[in-house]
């Protein structure tokens, strides 16, 4: 009985090694990616199959390989040389980790409130565009995701939430900061 005891340890602590390299891989590689386009030098948003990271993490490096490109499906038979950018600096080409840095430090252009930390599961802050219509950082294609930021200010998710309440139901919505119309009781 000792030694069935002592395998089953054995398997159970190899079984845990293989899971949490497993899992540290696909933490590592998933989520979309911001990188410079090898053969045109051009942003493009592209995404790991960090499953197949997962899969192939027990060697020395897992396998990487693209399951999107924005440059796809014309350009679908590329060589992915673009990985070695991922490979080299998984964090740095990380859309939240770029949105965090461009985000950080700054206030909401409508409140002048911290905008504060990303969060995944809280409310996002959003994008002002020029126009003063807000739009979350999630519908900005990656590969146009710099010049959107160059051109948009930061906004926090409660006016974001407001100005789309305000856009899309104006119905519903009393704008106090307006004075009142002739006529109207006070």
């Amino acid at each position: 009985m000792p030694v069935q005891l002592a395998l089953w340890v054995v398997i159970g602590a190899v079984a845990a090694v293989v899971l949490w390299r497993m899992a540290g891989s696909w933490i590592k590689y998933r989520g979309n990616r911001l990188i410079t386009c090898p053969e045109n030098l051009r942003p493009a948003g592209v995404r790991v199959d960090a499953s197949h990271a997962a899969a192939t993490a027990l060697g020395r490096h897992p396998e990487l390989r693209l399951s999107s490109c924005s440059r796809w499906p014309e350009r679908a038979g590329c060589g992915q040389q673009c990985l070695s950018q991922v490979e080299a600096s998984p964090e740095d080409c990380l859309v939240r980790n770029i949105l965090a840095k461009w985000f950080h430090g700054k206030v909401c252009a409508v409140c002048g409130r911290p905008v504060g930390e990303i969060h995944e599961a809280a409310g996002q802050p959003a994008l002002l565009r020029a126009d003063k219509v807000t739009v979350e950082w999630k519908q900005v294609p990656v590969d146009r995701l710099l010049d959107t930021l160059a051109a948009c200010e930061p906004i926090c998710f409660a006016c974001h939430m407001a100005s789309t309440l305000f856009r899309e139901h104006p119905e519903l919505v009393v704008d106090r900061s307006r004075p009142l119309a002739a006529g109207k009781d006070h």
